[in-house]
């Protein structure tokens, strides 16, 4: 399968990335078909330099049946090749577990019950000292 992924080139700690057509079995800076791209992430968003694309060869690719990864695919977008990739949901292995989601629930409720408690008892006292 193609896919038209991001290739990190650069020195430490000052990124530059090859938008590359390649295998995806290939390594990630490995072997490519072709570069149809560069991104600099160092620039700011506003300048034209940041995301350049090589459109026609992206639309070639595309029809022949290559897939665009997921940061690829709002480079894309943004240029007016391709349709708004679909926003990920958090996953659910990153939600805490059933027993700690228990413990926080009745922590919250007893805060509430104490919270309740303090404003109940609150007002009587200054309704006493006004009269």
């Amino acid at each position: 399968m193609l896919v038209i992924r991001m290739s990190r080139h650069g020195t430490k700690k000052r990124p530059f990335y090859h938008l590359v057509v390649a295998d995806s079995r290939s390594p990630r800076d490995g072997r490519f078909l072709e570069k149809v791209g560069t991104y600099n992430p160092l620039l700011p968003r506003e300048n034209a330099e940041r995301v350049c694309l090589v459109t026609e060869r992206i639309q070639h690719w595309i029809g022949v049946g290559a897939q665009p990864s997921d940061r690829v695919a709002r480079f894309l977008h943004a240029a007016g090749l391709g349709p708004k990739p679909e926003i990920r949901s958090t996953p659910k292995k990153s939600a805490p577990r059933a027993k700690t989601q228990e413990r926080l629930k009745a922590a919250a409720e007893e805060a509430a019950k104490a919270a309740a408690a303090s404003a109940a008892a609150a007002p009587e006292p200054a309704a006493e000292a006004a009269s």
